[in-house]
């Protein structure tokens, strides 16, 4: 799953890719490299980000939708929001094909019910709070066994709503300490109890440039590593923003897996 940030103050690549032709660019480089998937987002989702309105996510999101819609209508597009109004307008008039929810159905009660009529895929992930707050709520007495729970009743929920294709985000860097995703990684099997595919966002986070004193600019090597451990450990999906490299990794899993 390739990155694409339409918003300004992403951790990373904010501000980059704010026109058509960036954005064209962006799209035709990751399909180039790989990308199975393209995820699109207008929400800023770092630890302290801002809050905007449904309409501002609108107004970042729509013009990007449309160039997909247009030129990559063969693709496999993925809208990151917790809007179900949003996702609404994403999948009925712009084709995309998954909802990925960071909220887990929380921000937006009608979320669940929304997708399950939708019919599309939808990316379930695990947090405490919202981007705002989200960093105040890093107490876990027993993070893997609580993260099973959540994941446990959340699934009961959206399933109840009708929703069939789910697929699981661990949250790496949602309410979580750096030693907290350590953990989470080093127990990511864990979570094939729950017989869904497992999508891992590590690619850049601060959890590997905080740990190694580095910034985001410099983490690819270090995010690389990661990705291949999280695959040995059951993950499914890789959430990049480097496709090349991570294709890389996914045909080396590959051949050790032979």
């Amino acid at each position: 799953m390739g990155i694409l940030n339409v918003t300004p103050d992403s951790f990373y690549d904010g501000n980059k890719y704010n026109s058509e032709t960036s954005i064209i660019e962006r799209i035709e480089q990751m399909i180039f490299e790989g990308a199975s998937i393209i995820d699109i987002g207008a929400y800023s989702s770092r630890p302290g980000s801002e809050n905007i309105s449904q309409e501002t996510e609108l107004e970042r999101l729509i013009p990007a939708l449309k160039i997909v819609s247009k030129r990559f209508s063969n693709s496999i597009i993925s809208v990151d929001t917790f809007s179900s109004e949003i996702a609404k307008i994403a999948v009925e008039e712009y084709g995309v094909s998954i909802i990925n929810d960071i909220s887990g159905g929380e921000t937006d009660k009608n979320m669940f019910k929304t997708v399950a009529q939708l019919n599309v895929p939808y990316i379930l992930m695990h947090i405490k709070g919202n981007p705002q707050n989200m960093q105040n709520n890093t107490f876990y007495k027993d993070i893997i066994k609580e993260m099973a729970l959540y994941f446990s009743e959340k699934i009961n929920i959206a399933q109840q709503h009708g929703i069939n294709d789910l697929i699981l985000d661990p949250g790496f860097g949602f309410a979580k300490t750096l030693k907290d995703n350590y953990t989470l990684l080093n127990q990511l099997d864990k979570f094939q109890i729950f017989e869904l595919p497992v999508l891992v966002g590590l690619s850049r986070k601060s959890m590997i440039y905080k740990a190694l004193n580095f910034t985001p600019d410099d983490s690819l090597c270090a995010t690389s590593a990661l990705n291949m451990v999280a695959i040995r450990k059951g993950a499914n999906i890789l959430r990049v923003h480097d496709v090349n490299e991570a294709v890389q990794i996914i045909k080396l899993n590959e051949l050790l897996s032979n």
